[in-house]
């Protein structure tokens, strides 16, 4: 047994799922999910992980998972694996794609691996016109994320960041951005994905009485600012060092008020 087979565990409706029953999800792309850490068996921000999949199914099916199921079904894949590790919970359609309605209860796969905090930075972004389909929901196959993320490492740089038609800096390839003004932390408004962690960081500085502010963030903005960030589920700061040829300044400050922020969100056991 491989070191990171214990942390590889899938359960299909809250079963252990057998090859058989993941074979057809290998083309399953009309799908959401989302992707967060668990430490010691609990989860920051469970509750906007929740609400996540209910919105975006009731959007993409009609209809969605009661709550309770959804934790339940988490409850019972975390008692089969270490305290530690990374989870993602894909809900489906059993109709799959390429059909004109969508009749049965939408299904959930929950698949776990190792835990992760990301990469240290600082990380260099290229900036690439591109705008996601539907994004306000976290869905599957999106084949642009990972070309521009490899179209960008071809290039020098770390990965990639994306500009829309109106020339607003919106989100990353699996991040969104934060902005430091010196004194506020500012959050670009542009057609996006509110990630989880975004949501978490958000509310903790309120309470920490941090000052927030969003306001659309175009290149020619850059260079007023005073540091920049990416985050995601695997962690609330990673320094950016550079956005296009715009050089950022370091602001360790601001990636440790983003940290303090997400450390004050209380884990909890689904």
């Amino acid at each position: 047994m491989s070191a990171e087979s214990k942390f590889q565990i899938a359960y299909l409706d809250g079963q252990p799922a057998s090859a058989a029953d993941l074979a057809p999800i290998a083309f399953a792309g009309y799908a959401h999910f989302t992707a967060m850490q668990v430490r010691d068996g609990r989860i920051r921000g469970l509750d906007l992980h929740l609400s996540r999949l209910r919105s975006a199914s009731s959007a993409l099916f009609g209809t969605a998972l009661p709550d309770e199921q959804v934790r339940q079904q988490l409850r019972t894949a975390l008692q089969a694996g270490p305290g530690d590790l990374s989870l993602t919970a894909t809900v489906y359609s059993p109709e799959g794609e390429f059909t004109a309605r969508g009749t049965g209860t939408p299904r959930l796969l929950i698949r776990t691996g190792p835990p992760s905090s990301g990469p240290n930075g600082p990380l260099s972004l290229q900036t690439v016109e591109h705008e996601r389909v539907l994004p306000a929901i976290k869905h599957v196959g999106e084949i642009a994320k990972t070309w521009y993320l490899r179209q960008a490492v071809e290039q020098g740089f770390d990965d990639a960041a994306f500009v829309d038609r109106h020339g607003r800096l919106s989100e990353a390839s699996i991040w969104n951005l934060a902005f430091w003004d010196g004194e506020t932390v500012v959050w670009p408004v542009a057609e996006m994905l509110t990630g989880t962690t975004m949501g978490i960081v958000r509310r903790q500085l309120d309470r920490l009485g941090i000052a927030q502010r969003s306001r659309e963030i175009r290149l020619a903005d850059v260079p007023s600012l005073a540091g920049a960030v990416v985050m995601n589920s695997w962690t609330p700061g990673v320094p950016v060092r550079r956005v296009g040829s715009v050089p950022i300044p370091d602001a360790p400050e601001f990636v440790a008020l983003l940290r303090r922020a997400y450390q004050a969100e209380p884990a909890v056991a689904p």
